[in-house]
């Protein structure tokens, strides 16, 4: 039975455009300045910026946003991510960007990724393609997975972590072909749904408007995207963008391996709601 996608609000997309480029324009002109390693006041200012438009545009929806930019509303609800590579943006590396996803009682309905150092808009709407600064996103050529790009971090903030991040690492790197961490998962995701990577697989504690807008993009580009619960407790939440059938391959790969496997059936099973009430406890 084919599902019948509930239709877009008339200017969802154009509103998400309007406020991502509004908060990339603050986070470029503070970048290469002094006061650009005052994480706090670049990421407020884009994130004053993007409310500003949806406070205008949509006066009636909800909004999440870090640093107090959440607001209750009945209408629609957006994700906004106004620094996503905080880090890279304080040290004078021009990857960062600018993330807005809008939800409807459906799940997410449009989705932009901004960079603001290139100045290209990602977005895609419910039912539309991909598209870069208007155009349509090129698709990306079958490749084996021996030659694969893979984007994304492998979180290692833990002993634990880390100790399963190098293993990871050891195994992505013995069957596909290389590995890049940019320190913007929201880059990584639409460069990934642009083709520019082959896949991408983030195992790390994210909240969700850093990612939502690219998982989006991801989908509606034909990947495969698996959002995938921590492999044991205390370790993050993961998830993976690619093509099938390296989608299959390399869940294959990132485990859980022999010795996870192991663990978990020792542990007492975890109903649907306990999952998802790890993965909204990590997005806090």
């Amino acid at each position: 039975m084919q599902t019948i996608e509930a239709p877009v609000p008339c200017g969802v997309l154009d509103i998400a455009m309007e406020a991502a480029r509004a908060a990339g324009a603050e986070l470029a002109a503070r970048f290469g300045h002094s006061h650009s390693h005052d994480r706090t006041a670049s990421e407020r200012a884009a994130g004053a910026a993007a409310a500003s438009v949806l406070a205008a545009r949509r006066p009636g929806d909800a909004v999440r946003m870090r640093l107090g930019g959440d607001r209750d509303g009945a209408g629609l609800r957006w994700l906004v991510e106004p620094l996503d590579g905080a880090g890279n943006h304080r040290a004078g590396i021009p990857l960062f960007a600018v993330s807005v996803a809008c939800e409807d009682a459906s799940g997410t309905l449009a989705g932009v990724v901004c960079d603001p150092v290139r100045d290209h808009v990602f977005a895609a709407v419910r039912g539309g393609a991909v598209r870069i600064d208007g155009a349509p996103a090129p698709g990306a050529p079958p490749t084996a997975i021996g030659e694969l790009m893979v984007a994304g971090g492998v979180a290692c903030d833990s002993e634990d972590e880390a100790r399963r991040a190098g293993k990871l690492h050891k195994r992505l790197v013995r069957r596909a072909g290389e590995r890049r961490a940019l320190g913007s998962a929201a880059l990584e995701l639409v460069w990934t749904a642009a083709g520019r990577f082959g896949a991408c697989y983030q195992e790390q504690h994210l909240d969700a408007p850093a990612v939502d807008a690219g998982l989006f993009l991801c989908q509606r580009a034909g990947l495969r995207v698996h959002r995938l619960p921590p492999l044991e407790d205390g370790l993050a939440p993961r998830f993976l963008a690619a093509r099938e059938p390296l989608a299959a391959e390399l869940l294959e790969l990132i485990g859980p391996g022999p010795k996870e496997r192991r663990r978990a059936a020792q542990r007492p099973p975890l109903s649907a709601g306990s999952v998802a009430d790890a993965m909204r406890r990590r997005r806090r």
